[in-house]
């Protein structure tokens, strides 16, 4: 289980992220996403603990509080939803099967 970290500086680095969490348990892995055609940090992170404890002290801890000017928004990360294929038939033209 990883924790979503939201509302992060877009000057955070997995260091200083790592650091940070570092002070409630062992730091498995800092995800930073980035935007694909900028490459600029989107704003928030996942974060993999070592345990289940850690994970909720952290999540206790840090959820709410100022850093780096920012006020974080810490849960526990939801699954990443399948959004399937490009939509469906928007923009297909040649369903024939289609009635209007």
């Amino acid at each position: 289980m990883s924790i979503y970290v939201g509302n992060l500086s877009y000057s955070v680095t997995q260091d200083s992220l790592t650091e940070t969490f570092g002070e409630y348990g062992t730091v498995r892995r800092v995800q930073l996403p980035t935007d694909r055609e900028t490459g600029r940090l989107r704003g928030f992170a996942f974060v993999e603990m070592g345990t289940d404890a850690e994970e909720t002290a952290a999540i206790e801890a840090l959820d709410g509080a100022e850093w780096m000017g920012r006020d974080l928004k810490v849960n526990k990360a939801k699954p990443r939803e399948d959004r399937g294929s490009s939509g469906g038939s928007w923009g297909n033209k040649s369903n024939s099967s289609r009635r209007y």
